[in-house]
């Protein structure tokens, strides 16, 4: 008979383990398919408003977002690396006076336009940047040959320039950067002697075009073939600008911030801020060490910290898998995103 209650009780064991081992089968989250390649875009974040917008400069600003992210989404199906698609992506941005980098780039109280830019690699960890440029037509090829072709991470001003004559980057007379537009809104703010944000809702009051000033920074986060991740960021800084100031587009962990083991991150917002947030280095951190999705990671950031302290603006992120995340804390953003199926997605406002 103990025998019997021996047997009986192991089989009771044998199959509440069974059962164990299936409930836990049932509870263990089911991870979304690896994508082949991704790619995100966005052209700055701010108070948009669809009715400050006229259905032109809409159309305007959707076409350009498109052309740019399709030139990015072409190398990444052509099996070209993510650096190349966020490099070849920004240049069309830099180069369209719609957006506050290169072309379109704000000026400074001294009526100058002073550029920054950052790229990321997320395999090897290695990144470059510039600030204060005045006539490197576009900041973000600077910055990667700072970051493959110097020992160093960040060079700035005269410089940063001599370093590109060097490396036979593009270089334009400042007066390249001249666009009536931005510069009739520094006058009208020096006017009233206050420091405005290019990202600033007040400064709606000073253009007439969009009745807003948030062209903001552009940026670019890549997942390529290889699974390698890259991103990159470039801005013509804040309105009205003074003493050199750098915001956080070209601070690696603030403004740009890549690694294959979690995500690529590109910010846009109020750098102050994002700087002391550390807002791009903190959402990878967040996947890394506390296991947080993308999206969980980029939602704390966006919506809690930075607002913590005062601060707004938007990311646009991709991780290792390719999921992609457009986050933001403002009206609107101007973004764009496709995946590895050609599914393209623009927006501009908050849906």
């Amino acid at each position: 008979m103990r025998k019997l209650m021996y047997c009986i009780s192991f089989l009771f064991l044998l199959t509440s383990c069974k059962d164990s081992e299936k409930q836990l089968k049932v509870e263990k989250p089911i991870e979304s398919p690896k994508a082949e390649f991704s790619i995100v875009i966005h052209g700055g974040a701010g108070t948009i408003l669809r009715e400050n917008m006229t259905p032109e400069d809409e159309a305007a600003y959707k076409a350009k977002l498109e052309e740019a992210i399709r030139v990015g989404y072409e190398i990444l199906k052509n099996g070209g690396s993510s650096l190349d698609a966020v490099e070849k992506t920004i240049n069309v941005m830099e180069d369209s006076p719609l957006f506050n980098a290169g072309k379109g780039a704000v000026f400074t109280n001294a009526e100058t336009n002073e550029l920054d830019a950052s790229i990321m690699d997320g395999k090897t960890l290695n990144a470059g940047a510039s600030a204060g440029t005045t006539n490197v037509r576009n900041p973000i090829n600077l910055a990667r040959a700072i970051m493959e072709k110097s020992p160093h991470v960040m060079l700035s001003g005269k410089g940063a320039e001599e370093f590109a004559k060097e490396q036979g980057i593009q270089i334009v007379d400042p007066s390249y950067f001249f666009t009536e537009r931005r510069y009739n809104s520094l006058l009208k703010i020096k006017e009233t002697e206050k420091v405005e944000l290019d990202h600033d809702d007040k400064t709606a009051f000073y253009d007439s075009t969009i009745k807003d000033s948030k062209f903001g920074t552009v940026g670019c986060v890549a997942l390529d073939k290889n699974g390698n991740l890259a991103a990159g960021t470039s801005t013509g800084g804040m309105t009205n600008k003074r003493w050199g100031r750098i915001g956080d587009a070209p601070i690696i962990g603030a403004g740009t911030y890549a690694n294959n083991n979690t995500c690529a991150v590109s910010s846009t917002g109020w750098g102050e801020f994002f700087i002391r947030a550390m807002v791009a280095h903190d959402i990878s951190a967040l996947m890394e060490y506390k296991g947080l999705t993308l999206q969980e990671a980029a939602k704390e950031v966006i919506q809690k910290k930075v607002p913590q302290l005062g601060g707004d603006g938007g990311i646009v992120a991709v991780d290792k898998n390719g999921n992609m995340v457009m986050e933001f804390n403002t009206a609107g953003m101007y973004r764009a995103s496709m995946n590895d199926k050609g599914e393209l997605y623009i927006g501009i406002y908050k849906d």
